[in-house]
């Protein structure tokens, strides 16, 4: 398995990479109706970049439920606003379901904030940080190992913007919607070099 990849990357390195981000079809689910339309495509799918997205809180001691889940395939990424519809058992039937893969970064803390707006059992959940370690990669946070794994950057601009406002913007979406993706297209590419 060694040396496939190389174990660490500089900031200067992924500067020189070029810009990466998702263009499927980004789907915004903000209410039941809408959400009840996409569950049987959910349930259809074997594998999903899983992410979260929370307000940020600039007060100590302060934090926010979490406003958004994002679900992504190759050509499809789901954007659910939990701050507006919660965690409804039909979502959470997905989090539970042992055959459809959920892969992400820093997974334990989602998972954790996820069970406070409706608890449920975690299953098949693969989080990128222990599994790459099987390629000898030491770099585990997302856009290093986009650098590594994709040889591509991705941007962070929208990673501090308030994940509660009414509508979100073009530019939310599409950072929400690759931050998901990109830890599928890394899983994808880690797969296909075991295989």
């Amino acid at each position: 398995m060694n040396n496939i990849y190389q174990s660490t990357i500089t900031k200067e390195e992924i500067a020189e990479l070029p810009l990466i981000k998702f263009d499927g079809e980004i789907i915004v689910v903000d209410n039941k109706k809408k959400l009840d339309a996409i569950i049987p495509d959910l349930k259809k799918e074997k594998l999903f970049g899983f992410d979260t997205e929370t307000r940020p809180a600039f007060k100590k001691g302060t934090t926010n439920k979490v406003a958004l889940l994002q679900l992504s395939s190759n050509e499809k990424s789901y954007l659910i606003r939990l701050n507006k519809i919660g965690l409804p058992n039909s979502l959470k039937e997905i989090l539970c379901d042992e055959k459809i893969f959920k892969i992400g970064i820093a997974i334990r803390d989602d998972i954790k904030i996820l069970k406070r707006l409706n608890n449920f059992e975690a299953n098949s959940f693969i989080g990128l940080q222990k599994y790459v370690k099987q390629f000898d990669i030491e770099n585990n946070g997302m856009k290093k190992l986009a650098g590594i794994v994709l040889k591509s950057r991705i941007s962070k601009a929208q990673q501090l913007s308030n994940w509660e406002n009414e509508t979100l913007t073009p530019a939310q979406q599409s950072y929400a919607a690759t931050d998901a993706w990109i830890c599928y297209k890394i899983y994808e590419e880690l797969n296909n070099k075991l295989s």
